[in-house]
């Protein structure tokens, strides 16, 4: 098991914009804003911590939907590169898991 420095939860609104239209009678909270999710959540209040992001790998493992509660774990590596997994909670279940790399400007 991991050791995991950093975690913060965020929680996606029932009624989340993206929920009308990705995709109707079965939404999912788009993989696009999951990253947006995790880059905030490591970035922290750097103002330009997505900025040069390197999305180094990741894997979808589970869909998030509109009501879920995601905790996003990460552990920045020596190599400057941030390792990080999203749970959902209740019951807690992988969804999301991967590495980045944040811009130069990002701490």
């Amino acid at each position: 098991m991991a050791a995991w420095s950093h975690s913060v939860e965020t929680a996606f609104a029932i009624d989340h914009p993206t929920a009308a239209g990705h995709f109707p009678g079965n939404p999912i909270i788009p993989g696009a804003l999951l990253l947006d999710a995790v880059l905030l959540a490591i970035g922290g209040d750097a103002p330009d911590a997505r900025d040069g992001a390197e999305i180094r790998s990741v894997k979808f493992l589970r869909p998030v939907r509109p009501g879920d509660t995601l905790l996003i774990r990460w552990e920045p590596r020596p190599n400057g590169e941030t390792r990080f997994e999203g749970l959902l909670r209740d019951p807690e279940r992988l969804a999301l898991t991967g590495v980045v790399r944040l811009g130069a400007t990002s701490r």
